[in-house]
Order: structure tokens, then C-alpha cells, then sequence
């Protein structure tokens, strides 16, 4: 009893203590933590499965006809599961009965035939329990019907040579190599010969590897096996093979590289420089930066002088190649590259290297990618024109960079422009004009409507300029700008009318980016032309939709500027309007301050001593006060200090505050005294006139509760 009794005692978790002080912790954990903290201190325990003890046969043969019958109720279940099939297998294999293990796993063949697997488990089965016949009856199955299945052969090669029957190995190797299998098959057939000293079978089968694997690490391997094994001629013979048989059309640097090191180790060096020489003239100079690293590290060793010369001058040109081999969409390396061809002036070259710079186009059709591309093709055109002087290439040049851009997701304006002007530089300003037009068509810009505008107006045509503003203006209405341009354009060609009709029309569009712009413009148009009626009638306008003090003090400063006997009286007029106006609109407290800043500095510059008083009279008092700061979830956070501006005429209601608050203070105590029993009366009814009171108490209190509060 004592001993269920400790076991019970240990089964149980330990129980939890009361928790007391509930405010969250400084240091939260996670619920992660907490489950990990309980696997390592095991608060759960799981009691272990009871152990089954068998003592006579008929209690086995109970178990296994129990276990049977699972296994085969699962199998019924589900056919094609083949995990349960392995289970019974492998539990049949456990009670050393092997036919009944067979088969199981013969019936789960007759399911699934192409099973991996399933074959790998059977074959082990068999070669577990040494019946070599069966298990190698089970690979000629499985190699059978599924030839291209690797592990197949490899365990069949490496049961036949641990059984040390290499014929028989290497018989099931020659079956695998008519399948054509990949190159590590070849090689394990090529180490199974070499560690039976097989020299001319593993020559042979390097023979038909090379031709069924034709790469060039291949080629270089045949080569070092007859150069390992002592047979130095006939590893140059397969590099000469090698050479001959990827010809001119198809030159490897590392086929190169590796026939002029074995040279090198051969002692013959004439042999590896003209190797290398060879090679640098034939190979792709894109692919030989290694060639060109191992030729420089060669003729540091065994050549001249000049031959270092020769090296060094082409390496910083293969590492650009370099560079642009890894990432052909490195556009900076690309110009560095283009820079030295040019700089070499071999224009073939330079020429051929644009068109492979150009060839690499970005493979997103988004902006930002395309951006350093197309100066690929601008300094391509800038170099036709200017370099090779070559004026149809260039044309050809911006066509194509113009077809090749998807003007329907993006355009660059760019392009449009440059390539207009060489029209213009080529004297052909009808192919220019038709330029414009298309891109205005195709993908109208900002940019390409001011160059296309710009152009017009240097060639002096500004009835092609009108039309071209009206365009513009219709394709983006709310831009101010080109209403501000416009009008400066018919300003200068000293039509008022247009211009002041176009500055209308703008003023009245329902959207503009940045309409205090487009006003101030006006408002200065109408100012040069001494129109001061209609400065007044624009800034009357712009009140009625905007009461922004910067407007006031605009309007205050443009009476003072008149600088006529009631300039001041009309500016003093404008200030009191304008404090007026920010009083019933309840501006900020800080516009309001601002105005009355720039009225005392007006006052104090062209006032008097009565007028500065009547302005400091408004002049509000500056007051520190605290509030409280609540962070964007609500949370309180503490109190801060701020500066809060009090206006005198806002202290005027307070008189009226504190008699509200005496009233109240006399309605409390005339409801604390006993009321009196109610005459009765006729035809009058108080309820309406104390339902009002009652409203407007509780307004009083209203005002009192937010007087206090301030």
C-alpha cells in the first residue's frame, strides 16, 4: 500500500500556488515559454504503456492472431496505404516468420508494382535473414520494371561485390550501362574495375563514358586517369581527342586551362604558352577570365616580361566580362566595360558592345528597373551621332529604344525629347513635330508636353504653343503651373484679355495642386497692370473660400502698398475685418495671434499711440497650462506643460459664468428647504416652465463643469 501510495504521489503535478499580486509583470513571457518550461520540468506526466509479458505458446499464438487480425482489419481499411503493410511485414519478420513476412510483402506488391520502397524493404528483408537467391531474385524484379531507379543498382551491385562475385557485379554493371544511366553510375563501374586493378576494362568503360557523357569535366577526367596511372602519352591524346572533338564552334576555356596545366607539369612549356595563346584567340573573351588568370599566373612563372605586359593589359577588361557573366543586368559595370572599349577606339567594338549591353533588357516592366537601362541606349545614340558621326544609325538608335519601352505601364521622357531634338539638329523639324505628337498620343507627361512647348517657343510659333497649353491643360486641369506658364506667355505676347481670361478659368477648376500659387500669380498679374479694383474683387474671392491669416496680412499689406492718403485707413480696416472674421470662425488661437502681431507692427510703423492701444487691448495673455497625454490606444500617459493664449474678448462671457454659478447655488438651497403644500389652481400648468428650468440648469452646470475644467 505504501508503494501505491508513493506512486500516486508521484503521478500527480505539483500544485500551482495562489497567486496574490495580479498587476502584470514588468518582463512578460510567451506561451511558448511556458510550454517549453513544462516539458523541462515534466509537470505533465504520462504514465508508460503496460508491459506485456507472454509465458506460454497458446498465449503467443492468442497475440499473434490478435496482432493478425489488426494488421489485416488496417490492410482491409485502407488497401493502398503502404506503411501498414511494412508494419505487418516488419512484425512478421520480428516473430521469425519469414514465409508469412514474404508473403505480406508479395501481396503488397500485387497493390502498388512500382513501389521503391517497398522493394528496398523486401530486398533487405531477404538479405537480413542471408537468402541471397531470394533477395537477388527481388532486384532482377525491381531493375526489371523500373530500370531508371538508381538504388536499385547500386544495392545490387554492392550486394553481388559483398558476396564477391565481381562477375556477377559486373554483369549487373554492363545490364546498367545499356540504360544510358547518369555519370556517377559510370564512375562507380570505373571504381569497381580500378579496385580489381582492371586497367583495360576501366579504360574501356571511360571510352563509351565520354561518348554517352560527352561534357568536358569528363574528357579531363579519361585524361587524368591515364595520366595517374603512368600513361602520359595517351592522356595527350585524349586532350587532343577532346580538342577535336568540340572543334571551333564549341571552345571550352576549362578544356584549355586543364591541357595546358598537364602540359605544364610535363615540363613542356612552349607546349602550354602556345596551348594558351591558342586558346585566348579562339575563346569567347565573355568566358576567359580563368583562362586569363591561369595564362597570367603561367607567364609569371616561366615567360618574359613582354608576355606579362600582354596579360595585364586585358584583365581589367575580363573582370567587367566577369562581372557581367554573373549578372548581365549590371548596368554600372556595363558602362565601366563600354568605357574602355571606347577609349581603345575600335568602333566595331564599341559598336558590338552597345548591342550586347542593349540585348540585356531588365526583366520586370517596372520603372525603377529601367532606369539605368535606357542610358544604355541614350549614350549609345549620343556616341552614333557624335563618335562614328553616323546619323541613320542614331535614328535607328532611338527608334528602337522607342519601340522597346512599354508605353503603356511607364515612358521616359527622355528618350522622346533627345530624340526630337537630333531631328531638330538634323534639320528636320517636320519629323520632330510628328515625334512629339506621337508621344503626346501614345503616353502624354508633364515633361514631354513642356519640351514639345520649350521647342515651339525658341522656333518662335506660338499658335503652336496655344494649342499646345490647351492640350496640356486638358490632359491635367489641375495643374497650376501650366495655367501660370500660359498666362506668362500670353503676357508677354501683351494680350491681357487671354491672360487674365485664362487665370479665371483656372481659379475655377474644382481641383488644383497648388492653388495659393495660382491666386498669388493673379493677384501679382493684376498688380503689374495697376488693376487695384480687381486685386481687391480677387482677394474679396479668395476670402469667401479660405480665411487663412496669411491671406488677411496679404491683403492688409497690398492696401499699404498703395501708398495713397487712405492706404492706411483701408489697411486698418482690412486688419479688423480680418480678427472679426477669425472670431466667428473659431480659428486657431495661434492665427489669431499672428494677426494681431503683423496689425501692432502695422500700427506701430504708421499708427498712434491710440491706435496701438486699441490693438494692445486685443492683444491675448499668454498662459501655462497642463493636460493629459493619452498614447493612440487610449492608454493614459501622463500629464505634459503647454502655452495657451487668453483673449480679452473671450473674458467678457465670465461675468455672465459666475451668475449662472450663483444661481445655481441658490437653487440647491431653495431644494433643500421643505416645500410648502401646493395651492390648487386652475387652468395654468407648471410642468413646461420647470422642464425648462431644469434645461437650463443643467446647461449651467454644463458651463460650470467645463469653466472648473479650464
Amino acid at each position: 500500500m505504501g508503494d501505491s501510495k508513493d506512486r500516486g504521489a508521484k503521478g500527480k503535478a505539483p500544485r500551482a500556488g495562489q497567486v496574490k499580486n495580479k498587476t502584470p509583470a514588468e518582463i512578460q513571457i510567451t506561451a511558448e515559454q511556458l510550454l517549453r518550461e513544462a516539458k523541462e520540468r515534466q509537470l505533465e506526466v504520462i504514465a508508460p504503456p503496460p508491459k506485456q509479458k507472454i509465458s506460454d505458446p497458446a498465449e503467443l499464438a492468442d497475440f499473434q492472431l490478435r496482432k493478425r487480425k489488426e494488421f489485416e482489419d488496417g490492410i482491409r481499411r485502407n488497401r493502398n496505404n503502404m506503411a501498414t503493410w511494412v508494419k505487418y511485414a516488419q512484425w512478421e519478420e520480428s516473430q521469425k516468420e519469414i514465409q508469412r513476412c514474404r508473403s505480406i510483402y508479395e501481396r503488397a506488391l500485387d497493390v502498388e508494382h512500382r513501389n521503391i520502397p517497398l522493394y528496398l524493404k523486401y530486398a533487405e528483408m531477404e538479405m537480413r535473414n542471408r537468402q541471397v537467391n531470394h533477395a537477388r531474385n527481388i532486384w532482377d524484379r525491381a531493375v526489371t520494371i523500373m530500370p531508371r531507379a538508381n538504388q536499385f543498382w547500386y544495392k545490387y551491385t554492392y550486394m553481388e561485390e559483398m558476396l564477391g562475385n565481381i562477375a556477377g557485379c559486373r554483369q549487373v554493371f554492363e545490364r546498367w550501362m545499356e540504360w544510358q544511366p547518369h555519370e556517377q553510375a559510370w564512375l562507380g563501374y570505373v571504381n569497381l574495375e580500378m579496385r580489381y586493378k582492371e586497367l583495360d576494362r576501366a579504360r574501356a568503360v571511360y571510352e563509351r563514358f565520354v561518348l554517352v557523357h560527352p561534357d568536358v569535366k569528363n574528357w579531363i577526367r579519361y585524361a587524368r586517369f591515364e595520366e595517374q596511372n603512368g600513361f602520359i602519352n595517351g592522356a595527350r591524346q585524349v586532350f587532343e581527342r577532346a580538342v577535336e572533338f568540340y572543334g571551333e564552334e564549341h571552345m571550352y576555356e576549362e578544356l584549355y586551362v586543364s591541357f595546358a596545366r598537364f602540359e605544364e607539369r610535363q615540363k613542356e612549356f612552349e607546349r602550354a604558352r602556345t596551348i594558351f595563346k591558342y586558346a585566348m584567340d579562339n575563346v569567347p573573351k565573355e568566358t576567359a577570365a580563368e583562362l586569363l588568370k591561369s595564362y597570367s599566373v603561367f607567364e609569371k612563372k616561366h615567360g618574359s616580361r613582354v608576355g606579362i605586359e600582354d596579360v595585364v593589359l586585358n584583365k581589367r577588361k575580363l573582370q567587367y566580362q566577369e562581372e557581367l557573366k554573373a549578372d548581365a543586368t549590371n548596368y554600372d559595370a556595363w558602362f565601366d566595360y563600354l568605357k574602355i572599349l571606347e577609349e581603345e577606339g575600335n568602333q566595331d567594338a564599341v559598336r558590338e558592345g552597345y548591342e550586347k549591353a542593349v540585348a540585356n533588357v531588365p526583366p520586370v516592366e517596372e520603372k525603377r528597373y529601367w532606369r539605368r537601362y535606357i542610358y544604355l541606349w541614350i549614350k549609345y545614340a549620343i556616341f552614333e551621332e557624335l563618335v562614328a558621326e553616323n546619323a541613320d544609325r542614331t535614328r535607328q538608335v532611338y527608334r528602337a529604344c522607342i519601340g522597346l519601352i512599354p508605353h503603356k505601364k511607364f515612358t521616359f521622357a527622355k528618350v522622346w525629347l533627345l530624340c526630337a531634338q537630333f531631328e531638330v539638329r538634323q534639320k528636320c523639324l517636320g519629323d520632330a513635330r510628328k515625334l512629339l505628337g506621337m508621344a503626346i498620343g501614345k503616353c502624354p507627361k508633364d515633361k514631354i508636353f513642356r519640351g514639345y512647348i520649350e521647342l515651339e517657343i525658341q522656333l518662335r510659333e506660338f499658335e503652336r504653343c496655344r494649342v499646345l497649353y490647351e492640350k496640356f491643360l486638358e490632359f491635367d486641369p489641375g495643374n497650376c503651373s501650366t495655367w501660370i506658364k500660359y498666362a506668362d506667355l500670353e503676357g508677354i505676347l501683351g494680350d491681357v484679355g487671354r491672360a487674365r481670361g485664362i487665370y479665371n478659368l483656372a481659379i475655377n477648376q474644382p481641383r488644383l495642386d497648388m492653388p495659393e500659387m495660382l491666386w498669388k500669380s493673379f493677384i501679382d498679374f493684376e498688380i503689374e497692370q495697376k488693376a487695384f479694383d480687381r486685386v481687391r474683387q480677387l482677394y474679396e474671392r479668395l476670402l469667401e473660400r479660405t480665411s487663412h491669416v496669411k491671406v488677411w496680412v496679404s491683403y492688409a499689406q497690398f492696401e499699404m502698398s498703395l501708398a495713397d492718403e487712405n492706404a492706411v485707413q483701408r489697411a486698418r480696416v482690412v486688419f479688423r475685418k480680418a480678427l472679426r472674421a477669425l472670431q466667428i470662425n473659431n480659428s486657431e488661437k495661434e492665427e489669431r495671434v499672428i494677426l494681431l502681431e503683423a496689425w501692432m507692427d502695422f500700427e506701430t510703423e504708421h499708427g498712434d499711440a491710440e491706435s496701438k492701444a486699441d490693438v494692445q487691448k486685443e492683444m491675448p495673455k499668454r498662459v501655462k497650462k497642463r493636460r493629459q497625454i493619452q498614447t493612440d490606444d487610449g492608454v493614459e500617459a501622463g500629464w505634459e506643460e503647454y502655452f495657451d493664449y487668453i483673449f480679452p474678448s473671450d473674458e467678457v462671457a465670465q461675468p455672465n459664468l459666475k451668475l449662472l454659478a450663483m444661481a445655481k447655488q441658490w437653487k440647491l438651497q431653495k431644494q433643500a428647504e421643505p416645500e410648502p403644500e401646493p395651492a390648487p389652481t386652475s387652468g395654468e400648468d407648471t410642468a413646461p416652465s420647470t422642464s425648462v428650468a431644469d434645461d437650463s440648469d443643467a446647461q449651467r452646470e454644463r458651463e460650470d463643469t467645463g469653466n472648473q475644467s479650464e
